[in-house]
């Protein structure tokens, strides 16, 4: 028979059980149903089965049995007295002890011996085991068992399993020992770089168990071991252990030391740049900051190499690629051989541009939003450019900029490529709203419908409407963005607007043009400038003081408009240092009665100071003209106003400068603003302290005097496109008929 090792049982699969049809037969004897196969079907030819040993063979290997065995075995069996007696008579005429053992069981000299009694052998000579030391009677056997009233049953005492420390909470400190002669040789804190990525430092000394504790540790030993390798250690040994405290009690504190042997330090020997010879020559060298003799730190190393993989395609080598660097260390000098392989590949000139996938619009118009032309030498940051071009214009949902080689030379060992631009074009409809609210303006809300490509390429069809407590409005907008030229916008306006405020009622018809050059919140610039003309037509009710009573008069207003200005801030909606100065000049002509021609003009100046990452000191100064027509030939919608969330804070809009006899704002000729703000600003929460002055006056020029001043508190919530702001202002020396605080919200800050 042949046995199975443990490793093979596992893998013997049980017999299959073949389910077959079987019928029922009564064993005669034993009155229980026998399952019989069922015969197989008629016609079936079953395979015939050799027999693995013959019957002659079986037969000869049976031993031959004597006439006395054949007696012997059909003798009946003894009863057990007659064995027990003949058992003592064979022991007593060969002087051996009877034994319990059977035939085969006799007492040798020197067999062993149990409570005093000797322990017989078996004919093997194997010890037959004694149970005990007791011999139980027949008598003992038959006497009835004890009631179970009597029966004293004593528990088991098990002795306390000791806890398991993987099951205890552990309290560890940690002990790096051996760092600081590494640490002072480098220009970085090894010691600081290690606690802001360490696994034991950022479990704050506490662990489920100490299993956790030495899987920290292990972990902060190779962090260790490759913070050293990074800044040139590469002998560095780094060992790790755990030591508890001298009472070693349960639940103790205990110490995840680190011994650091850091080694020499590994310094560049030769460095080898392997390229071909590139224009200007030293191209490479010029811009590759490692040097000899410097120490092996691998982040100079990969910004050595992200410098040249950056260079590179600025100047002219489109298709560069950086290779595998080979460092060869000398363990016994300290000394590293570098060695780069750089392609260069083929310097390249711009040639045409081809576009490709869901077009929004042509090549023609990839072509006006390149800063580059057919023969400039390729610079990656103008194609990065033309991708951030692209991406303002807000037509795509995805957008890419790649050199393809053309074979084409361009002369003096050139060749051109062409920019591949794939485009997938967005969803040109969007839908945007605001709202807001002032003291004195009211609710305020404004919505607009945008389809951005109605008039390719870049011909957006806008409507928008305002609905508010005192102002409400429709009109329409088509606007070509990018028009003829990179960043240049080309609208026409017409809107109808209903105003009813304090200084005075309006229904107002426009219509204009304007060309702008602007910033948007993709694409800020530093110089802006804007100019268009538009025609005006207004019904407006004003104060007229020689009948003492308002009254409606019609206006018609020809103006043009021309605006510059100057952006040096870092930011277009949340600037925290730099200035803005932006000037504004309208010729108009009003027709109310006659002819009466004068212009408005302003200038507005903005500055910021960061103090600190989170405090930002900010500054706004307005000026404001009109000359060339009297107050009374002015529209009231043209006058100049101050007070409100953009103004002065603290007052109600446009409630400062001349009254009427009913306490309502007449407006002026001439206004002068100022602002100045602390601002605060932890995570995308802050606060903001302010004090607003500000005048309105009947002239043409500002007096500065009688001054007003406001002061207040806001709160700031920063999002991706900008903050939301909440002010709250008080104005100073009250009077009469203003308000105690007034309440702005809005998108954006104040200035």
């Amino acid at each position: 028979m042949a046995w199975a090792t443990a490793a093979q049982a596992q893998s013997v699969e049980p017999p299959k059980v073949v389910p077959t049809l079987e019928t029922t037969k009564i064993d005669v004897e034993a009155g229980e149903p026998i399952a019989v196969p069922s015969p197989p079907p008629p016609g079936v030819a079953l395979p015939a089965v050799e027999p693995i040993i013959g019957d002659d063979e079986f037969e000869k290997a049976i031993p031959a049995i004597s006439a006395d065995q054949d007696a012997e075995l059909d003798r009946p069996l003894e009863s057990i007295a007659a064995f027990e007696a003949r058992q003592a008579a064979e022991a007593a005429k060969s002087g051996a002890t009877p034994s319990a053992a059977g035939d085969d069981a006799t007492v040798e000299a020197g067999a062993p011996v149990v409570g005093g009694t000797p322990v017989p052998a078996l004919a093997d000579g194997d010890a037959v085991e004694a149970i005990g030391d007791a011999r139980i009677s027949d008598s003992e056997l038959a006497a009835p068992l004890p009631p179970l009233d009597n029966f004293n049953v004593e528990p088991v005492q098990f002795a306390e399993a000791e806890a398991d420390d993987a099951n205890v909470s552990v309290a560890y400190t940690v002990q790096v020992n051996g760092l600081a002669a590494a640490d002072d040789s480098t220009d970085i804190h090894l010691a600081d770089l290690f606690n802001d990525l360490s696994a034991l430092k950022d479990g704050d000394g506490k662990a489920d168990n100490a299993a956790m504790v030495r899987a920290r540790l292990t972990a902060d030993g190779e962090l260790m071991q490759r913070i050293l390798a990074s800044e040139g250690y590469y002998d560095a040994v780094v060992d790790t252990r755990i030591e508890r405290g001298e009472s070693r009690e349960r639940g103790q504190p205990v110490t995840a030391i680190i011994d650091v042997k850091s080694g020499k330090r590994y310094a560049f020997s030769d460095i080898v740049i392997k390229a071909d010879p590139t224009v200007p020559p030293t191209l490479i060298a010029d811009n590759f900051p490692l040097n000899v003799g410097e120490p092996i730190i691998a982040q100079r190393v990969q910004g050595a190499e992200a410098a040249i993989a950056l260079k590179l395609p600025e100047e002219g080598y489109p298709f560069a690629k950086v290779g595998q660097r080979d460092i060869l260390l000398d363990a016994a000098t300290g000394d590293g051989v570098y060695t780069l392989p750089v392609n260069i590949g083929k310097r390249s000139r711009f040639g045409g541009i081809e576009t490709t996938g869901d077009l929004a619009f042509d090549a023609e118009h990839v072509g006006v939003l390149a800063r580059f032309k057919r023969g400039d030498l390729y610079d990656s940051r103008k194609v990065d450019d033309l991708r951030q071009a692209l991406v303002a214009t807000g037509l795509f949902s995805s957008i890419a900029a790649e050199p393809q080689p053309t074979g084409e030379s361009a002369g003096d060992n050139t060749e051109y490529v062409t920019m591949l631009v794939t485009q997938q074009a967005g969803p040109p409809r969007t839908i945007a709203a605001s709202a807001g609210y002032g003291t004195g303006q009211g609710l305020r809300v404004e919505g607009s419908w945008t389809h951005r490509n109605f008039l390719p390429p870049e011909g957006a069809l806008i409507f928008r409407g305002i609905a508010g407590t005192q102002e409400q409005g429709i009109g329409a907008t088509i606007r070509r963005s990018n028009a003829g030229r990179r960043d240049r916008t080309v609208e026409f306006i017409t809107e109808i607007k209903r105003s009813n405020y304090d200084a005075f009622n309006a229904l107002t018809g426009r219509i204009g043009a304007r060309v702008s050059y602007d910033s948007t919140p993709i694409w800020q610039k530093k110089f802006t400038y804007a100019y268009g003309a538009e025609l005006i037509a207004t019904r407006e009710d004003d104060y007229d003081f020689t009948t003492a009573s308002r009254s409606y008069d019609f206006y018609t207003i020809l103006g043009v408009t021309g605006q510059v200005g100057m952006d040096r801030t870092n930011n277009l909606l949340d600037p925290t240092k730099g200035f803005r100065i932006m000037a504004l000049v309208q010729p108009e002509g009003s027709v109310a009665g006659r002819f009466s021609p004068y212009a408005r003009s302003r200038v507005d100046i903005s500055g910021y100071y960061p103090v600190t990452d989170s405090i930002v000191l900010a500054g706004r100064l307005r000026f404001g003209t009109i000359v060339g027509a009297s107050r009374e030939r002015l529209a009231p919608s043209r006058r100049f106003y101050a007070g409100g969330g953009g103004s002065v804070r603290g007052f109600g809009y446009q409630e400062l400068g001349p009254k009427d006899p009913n306490n309502d704002p007449i407006g002026g000729r001439s206004v002068s603003e100022a602002a100045f703000e602390g601002r605060y600003r932890f995570g995308n929460f802050g606060v903001v302290g302010f004090v607003d002055a500000g005048q309105v006056y009947r002239g043409s020029a500002p007096t500065f005097t009688d001054l007003r001043f406001g002061a207040g508190i806001g709160a700031r919530y920063y999002t991706n496109f900008g903050p939301m702001r909440i002010d709250v202002a008080t104005p100073i020396g009250r009077r009469p008929g203003e308000a105690r605080v007034s309440v702005y919200v809005s998108i954006g800050q104040a200035f």
